[in-house]
């Protein structure tokens, strides 16, 4: 979904990861429909045991067109041909995707939990979820983890997700922290987007709400230079000093994790966070968040 796939990039890609202390690496059948898992797989044969490894359930497709399904029989099927694909025979954190209010949320759980019973799987989380979503899946099987989308742009979970996820002890596993790209500093007003890439349906990369985004970065960047880091590393910093939460950091190739290094060593204060929240306040007139994303119920 990001215009064309790049196997040997990918490879070298976790291979830079893992040279740089990253031991946490996030999936999903659904990218590529398996592929992903694939890349994953070969790239972290012989050293497995190196990385926690998380992926997904309860997405399927039919003629390349995804809806969520997360009936028992799918999860039996899909863990299997996740596993296959990962080279692997145990699964460290597995995720349901997104939910799938067509199926009984004990249902889905109790099949879950039988995979932690059996070894398949080590924990559980569940991704794109509300609060009374996860209360009711967590009647029937513990939870250890969320995923919801998360950075500087969209903080619908704050109102939210963030607060249950501290309560209840859960870590926040925060995806797009770079938001497709927009905080890493590098994007610009002339940027065009091909292919499959899911950008071009992106409400925030249509004008004239990319160009109030565009502007926010640039007058964040000071921020950045305060502290003399970039612009990709004050997105990273700032999802990190927000609670219990790790950044899903994506890249496609190495050299857009050269800067890891730089998130760490370093914080930002309330007055920070302050002036973070007065400049998206003066730029963004028109925010938008990333319901766009969300695939559909299964017929």
């Amino acid at each position: 979904m990001w215009g064309g796939a790049d196997d040997a990039n990918a490879s070298k890609t976790i291979d830079e990861a893992l040279e740089l202390g990253i031991n946490m690496i996030d999936t999903a059948p659904v990218y590529g429909f398996g592929h992903s898992e694939e890349v994953i797989g070969k790239a972290l044969e012989g050293r497995r045991g190196r990385v926690i490894l998380a992926t997904k359930v309860g997405l399927n497709w039919q003629d390349g067109k995804v809806f969520r399904d997360s009936r028992p029989a799918r999860i039996e099927e899909e863990v299997e041909k996740s596993l296959s694909r990962l080279r692997t025979d145990y699964i460290d954190l597995y995720q349901v995707h997104w939910p799938d209010t067509r199926t009984p949320f004990e249902e889905t759980a109790r099949a879950l939990e039988n995979l932690v019973k059996s070894g398949k799987v080590k924990a559980l989380g569940l991704s794109n979820f509300s609060p009374a979503q996860m209360d009711e899946f967590r009647k029937f099987a513990p939870v250890s983890a969320v995923q919801p989308p998360y950075n500087l742009f969209e903080r619908e979970i704050e109102r939210d997700v963030l607060p249950y996820a501290e309560k209840n002890n859960l870590v926040v596993l925060a995806y797009g922290p770079l938001c497709r790209g927009l905080l890493s500093g590098r994007m610009t007003a002339d940027r065009k987007f091909e292919g499959d890439d899911l950008r071009k349906t992106d409400p925030k990369f249509q004008q004239p709400r990319f160009g109030q985004y565009l502007q926010a970065v640039e007058d964040l960047k000071a921020i950045a230079n305060k502290y003399g880091k970039s612009m990709l590393a004050l997105a990273i910093r700032w999802v990190l000093d927000r609670g219990p939460t790790i950044a899903l950091w994506g890249a496609r190739k190495p050299e857009q994790i050269a800067g890891v290094d730089d998130a760490f060593g370093w914080k930002l204060d309330a007055e920070d966070m302050k002036a973070i929240d007065a400049i998206l306040a003066k730029d963004i007139k028109d925010p938008v968040g990333p319901e766009f994303m969300a695939p559909p119920l299964r017929a």
